[in-house]
């Protein structure tokens, strides 16, 4: 990567594939997957399951290796998970045995015992919860338990933050407050977010550009830009039009057969 194009983006993929062994034959899951991202956006990626969404966040993040590509974090290329790049998953994997407060500090070990408890709270206030730093997960809501784990991935003060389906189990409404929430962090801390969802209304109020991935092998067919103000009106016409536009290149193909 030159120089003047390691400042613009912040995220580079360039003809990334990706095989997986099953029953010893090779099976298909990336294909060609170019994408770059700027620091401060937030893209959001939908896709049927299985089409390699989750693999290409963990990619990025250094979990799963690459041979075929090019995967560049801050103008390097991803060897490993590093401290700049926090990720947070569906399930929290909150440590059922330690605080709220200690798994939110788990990864502050470096710094200073003052040190460690200042970032803890600046964080725990951030997602909303105050007063459950000596609260246990299992004494935690759904909801309260994710905003533990999005504060455990912004305690490390990381660059990129990729957010894997991190609100699927939720129920409706937490669900849209948490939207809302993650929203409002991103713009407080401007981290860059990636998010994987199976929500065609989420990936179009959260995202400024959303990915569509093709069924496996994963492919983008289209990157949206989504106008910031018109596009996140759940009711307008706008909003609707994205939607539209998503859900056809998810059922193009049962309507074809409605059609013949």
């Amino acid at each position: 990567m030159t120089e003047n194009k390691a400042i613009e983006y912040i995220i580079n993929v360039e003809h990334l594939n990706k095989q997986f062994i099953i029953d010893k034959q090779p099976m298909d899951i990336l294909k060609d997957i170019n994408l770059q991202i700027k620091k401060g956006e937030f893209i959001t990626i939908v896709g049927h399951s299985g089409c390699g969404k989750s693999t290409l966040l963990k990619i990025i993040c250094g979990l799963v290796d690459y041979k075929d590509g090019i995967v560049e974090r801050n103008g390097h290329a991803v060897a490993g998970p590093g401290p700049k790049c926090g990720m947070v998953f569906q399930d929290h994997r909150l440590m059922p045995w330690l605080k709220i407060k200690d798994n939110v500090g788990f990864g502050l070990k470096s710094l200073s015992k003052p040190e460690r408890q200042e970032t803890v709270k600046r964080y725990l206030d951030l997602v909303g919860l105050s007063g459950f730093e000596n609260s246990y997960p299992s004494q935690l809501s759904g909801g309260m338990s994710q905003r533990a784990a999005i504060a455990r991935g912004l305690a490390n003060k990381p660059t990129i933050l990729l957010l894997d389906e991190p609100f699927g189990a939720l129920d409706a409404l937490t669900r849209i407050q948490m939207q809302k929430e993650i929203l409002r962090i991103q713009k407080e801390e401007k981290t860059t977010m990636i998010m994987v969802t199976h929500d065609i209304e989420e990936a179009i109020y959260l995202g400024n550009r959303i990915v569509v991935m093709s069924a496996r092998p994963g492919e983008i067919k289209e990157i949206i830009d989504v106008d910031p103000v018109e596009g996140k009106k759940r009711n307008g016409k706008r909003f609707n039009e994205y939607k539209q536009k998503i859900y056809n290149y998810f059922f193009e193909n049962e309507k074809e057969r409605e059609v013949s």
